[in-house]
């Protein structure tokens, strides 16, 4: 997770905002509205970084999940970060994180949500929600939605289907204040550094961070597209050798 200090930062990123959006309509809505919520979008655009600072913000429960994750793994992993400890079963252990949920006010973000779908897990997210009504929101790849429609009860219980959007100059000028904080750099070079970065958060803070690193080797306090002349800019692509990709 990253830290406060860089939770705060990313405020302005679109992501961020929309994000911050969903979690805020599940918690002000209407005593009879679902309270389920899910950002979706694909990997690299930002997604951990909004739900980073909306854990921040919100308090929110935040867990990550993982491939290899059991049903019980899953459970276990939440109560960790509810500093509660497991109970012996299964139906137990929902039953102490259902009641946290309600008793705290507090949301659950639920990240890489495709493994719970994929393990057939989900259900086990509508038991915790039918039981607190809180407020849950799930982070997935771009085809989560397409997914969970198998699950038609659980479906059913979503607020809200919030669409990441891909990083745009603007998200570049605020990353660049924590990816190069040692040097100012210039529109034009953010412009050929986002389309090299085809609109991918993740690959926009590694050129932000090599720009960084370029500018204090040569002692510059600032950066523009003719500075950084024909220097290779991070593209997500192997090096190509012999016509051979990596």
């Amino acid at each position: 997770m990253l830290t406060q200090s860089i939770g705060n930062t990313i405020a302005p990123l679109q992501n961020v905002a929309l994000c911050s959006q969903a979690i805020t309509r599940s918690l002000t809505r209407g005593e009879s509205l679902p309270g389920i919520v899910v950002l979706y979008g694909p990997s690299g655009w930002g997604k951990t970084f909004a739900a980073t600072w909306s854990a921040n913000k919100y308090r929110a429960y935040y867990v990550q999940c993982k491939s290899a994750w059991t049903r019980k793994a899953f459970l276990k992993a939440i109560l960790m970060e509810m500093g509660i400890s497991p109970a012996a079963t299964i139906y137990e252990m929902v039953d102490q994180i259902s009641q946290e949920v309600a008793l705290s006010s507090r949301p659950l973000i639920i990240d890489e949500a495709d493994f719970l779908v994929e393990k057939k897990i989900i259900e086990i997210v509508r038991d915790i929600y039918e039981s607190s009504f809180g407020t849950i929101l799930l982070i997935g790849e771009e085809h989560l939605p397409a997914k969970l429609k198998r699950w038609e009860r659980f479906h059913n219980r979503v607020l809200a289907w919030v669409q990441a959007q891909p990083s745009s100059l603007e998200d570049a000028r605020t990353l660049a204040n924590i990816y190069a904080p040692d040097v100012k750099v210039h529109d034009d070079l953010l412009i050929s550094l986002v389309e090299a970065s085809r609109n991918v958060t993740r690959r926009i803070c590694v050129n932000l961070n090599h720009i960084n690193d370029t500018a204090k080797q040569n002692g510059w306090a600032e950066i523009d597209m003719s500075m950084w002349g024909k220097k290779e800019l991070y593209t997500g692509q192997a090096a190509i050798r012999n016509g051979i990709s990596g």
